[in-house]
């Protein structure tokens, strides 16, 4: 702790307005549209207010910043913004950025305050996924060809999305045996691989679930509790509009069943909402606060208050209150 702290008044001297600007460079007359990036230094706190995104090279990006955040608050960082290197786990050593998995890693398991070195992007977006027209121009003019641009970026797009969702799912499969032998560092990198590209909701919430679980294990119980907050809020909009759905049925109070789950199942089953997951969500709920892999992240103080942060707003008594006037499942005599 000592360490760190002697080291970050040094640090922050340094950033902020130590600003160094790069030549993209290039020999062809074309190559004067690669931009100069300057690279930056700040020094960030916990709550850091960012989330990343991997990028096309493998590497990590700015994806989005939390509104009055420490990041937001620096004034230095901007949506697209390439990550070159960070403090280390702990200590003053500073680390180049690896693949995205690594830095993610690095960054969620940091003690102390985070030292980040950046390369300003001018707000160009990672796009992980797309080719731009510019490129295909490029690389057809490369090759001296000219053919139809708009259904070359379609195939390409189209091409390296499928390569993207094969890698997603190889990365997958890879951190699960990982997991299973008990290798949760290297589960890791695989799993924080997948939650860098832009996944569905859904997919989002299984990815930081599976990252949650490994950090439990590893026992960093503030970056376990981390992602399961991403894990729960990656779902947090269905389970809200569940709850609509589910309290706002007073048409179906014909219906007397025996118990509160048998009635989710039941409306998850309705063609209207079939695909808004309120019986996941519970379920989810309750795999949480039972699942033996987030042991250690139960015995956490901080646990609770997490689960209370999104079971209250919807699990509570005025839900329970609804769900007993639309079907006297409670008050049977």
């Amino acid at each position: 702790a000592s360490s760190s702290s002697s080291s970050s008044s040094a640090m922050q001297s340094q950033s902020k307005s130590q600003l160094r600007s790069k030549s993209g460079g290039g020999e062809e007359e074309e190559e004067e549209e690669e931009e100069e990036y300057e690279e930056y230094e700040v020094e960030l706190e916990k709550p850091y207010g960012l989330r990343f995104v991997k990028g096309r090279d493998g590497g990590t990006y700015i994806d989005a910043i939390a509104p009055g955040s420490a990041a937001d608050k620096t004034g230095m960082f901007a949506v697209g913004d390439k990550v070159l290197a960070t403090s280390a786990v702990f200590g003053t050593e500073i680390w180049p950025a690896a693949e995205y998995g690594r830095t993610m890693y690095t960054i969620r398991q940091r003690i102390g305050p985070l030292l980040m070195k950046m390369q300003r992007r001018y707000g160009k977006p990672a796009d992980a996924s797309e080719l731009t027209e510019k490129e295909i121009i490029r690389g057809e003019r490369n090759a001296g060809v000219i053919s139809n641009k708009v259904r070359e970026i379609q195939m390409q797009n189209y091409k390296r999305k499928m390569e993207q969702k094969k890698q997603r799912e190889e990365d997958l499969r890879e951190g699960l045996k990982l997991y299973k032998d008990a290798k949760y560092e290297e589960a890791l990198e695989k799993f924080e691989s997948v939650l860098g590209s832009r996944l569905e909701p859904e997919e989002a919430s299984v990815a930081s679930y599976n990252v949650a679980c490994c950090y439990s294990k590893l026992n960093q119980v503030e970056a376990a509790l981390s992602a399961l907050e991403d894990a729960m809020e990656a779902g947090y909009e269905d389970f809200k509009l569940d709850y609509f759905f589910f309290t706002d049925m007073a048409s179906l109070n014909s219906f007397l069943l025996s118990e509160v789950l048998v009635v989710m199942r039941w409306l998850n089953s309705l063609p209207s909402i079939c695909n808004l997951g309120f019986t996941n969500i519970y379920l989810f709920s309750q795999r949480i606060r039972s699942d033996p892999d987030l042991a250690n992240l139960r015995a956490s103080k901080e646990f609770e208050p997490l689960m209370k942060k999104f079971d209250e707003s919807f699990i509570n008594e005025n839900a329970i209150n609804a769900i007993k006037s639309i079907f006297g499942i409670f008050n049977k005599k």
